[in-house]
């Protein structure tokens, strides 16, 4: 599964955006890669898997991750807002 289609599988299940989970964690000034997990899996039912790319994007940033997982393009605003 692509990095990509962790996130949209996550905003499926949560009805959260990447970009509204980035959100959520700054206004709760969340930092900690396992603290992020924890949140993530006990707030919002995610799965480890689908947790753990959530938390690498809000740790890492998404131009980080985007450079690594995805050739540069990745998708934050969600699936309805996808070209």
């Amino acid at each position: 599964m692509s990095f990509q289609a962790y996130l949209d599988n996550a905003e499926k299940q949560t009805g959260i955006t990447p970009r509204g989970f980035l959100d959520l964690a700054a206004a709760q000034n969340r930092t900690k890669h396992g603290e992020i997990i924890t949140w993530l899996k006990t707030e919002h039912g995610l799965g480890h898997g689908h947790a753990t790319a959530i938390a690498r994007l809000i740790t890492k940033g998404p131009e980080f991750v985007a450079a690594h997982h995805t050739g540069g393009v990745l998708h934050l605003d969600g699936l309805a807002a996808r070209p």
